[in-house]
């Protein structure tokens, strides 16, 4: 590891410094497009945030203007609104991995960084569940079926990521060490959620809710309007919300019975 921070850093020693190991292998906090290419692409665009005088925070702020910006995009009810928030979900995540990364070369890591992270996370993915109310609608309305069906999709989606966010709460209250990011932790002890996991792996639809893959879904469903005349995304919007509710339960079930809380 380098014990001095060169002013202009090769992309090799912003690997080294920036990706150790524990970065790469956390089980819970790396999005699967961060393995496949975002952590191949971020070590460029942060070297030029490092020269550009960027500090870890100002990266963060970056990262929730994408995420407001992208729940705007979700509620233009166009291809162009689908596509743009497909664009700015994956800006979003490659940003996440530079704040990081730019705090680990300056060695600025703090809870203040932490916390802007979590509000970025909050906003995009709560932000574009209650926008899909708005697309599904058609446009922005006061009242509508579809605008309130938004707004709980939006409620869910904040009660999914609070429900990971209160293990740690609950374990600094209770005076116990941090959890390791380890798959070994996450798994249920009791037979029965242990069984139901392995079965929501095969159909994993609890991951939908986060912004890379909502994107994606809100484009897949932008396409199929054009055919049908906006009715794929009311559906989805339908789908998803069905899916939130499965998927709150059996993630505090999950919670309770793991040994995240031990």
């Amino acid at each position: 590891m380098l014990t001095e921070r060169p002013a202009r850093p090769t992309i090799a020693q912003l690997r080294e410094v920036t990706q150790p190991p524990s970065v790469r292998t956390r089980a819970g906090a790396e999005h699967w497009v961060a393995h496949l290419y975002l952590r191949d692409l971020s070590p460029y665009l942060t070297r030029v945030l490092l020269r550009a005088g960027f500090s870890a925070d100002a990266v963060t702020w970056l990262m929730i203007l994408c995420a407001v910006l992208s729940a705007v995009s979700t509620g233009w009810p166009t291809l162009a609104g689908a596509v743009g928030v497909v664009v700015l979900a994956q800006l979003q995540q490659l940003l996440d991995c530079c704040d990081g990364e730019v705090a680990r070369w300056r060695q600025t890591s703090s809870p203040r960084g932490v916390y802007l992270d979590r509000v970025g996370h909050y906003t995009a993915e709560c932000g574009i569940a209650v926008a899909l109310g708005v697309r599904a609608n058609g446009g922005l309305a006061l009242s509508s079926v579809w605008i309130s069906a938004g707004l709980a999709l939006g409620l869910l989606v904040c009660l999914n990521k609070v429900e990971n966010d209160l293990v740690h709460v609950s374990r600094h209250y209770a005076g116990l060490t941090q959890m390791a990011d380890v798959e070994s932790v996450r798994v249920p002890q009791r037979g029965l959620l242990r069984t139901a996991r392995r079965a929501a792996r095969l159909v994993p639809f609890h991951r939908i809710f986060h912004s890379i893959e909502m994107s994606l879904l809100v484009l897949a469903a932008a396409v199929v309007d054009l055919f049908v005349g906006g009715y794929a995304t009311r559906v989805l919007l339908l789908a998803m919300l069905a899916s939130a509710v499965v998927t709150v339960v059996g993630h505090l079930a999950a919670v309770l019975g793991s040994a995240r809380l031990r």
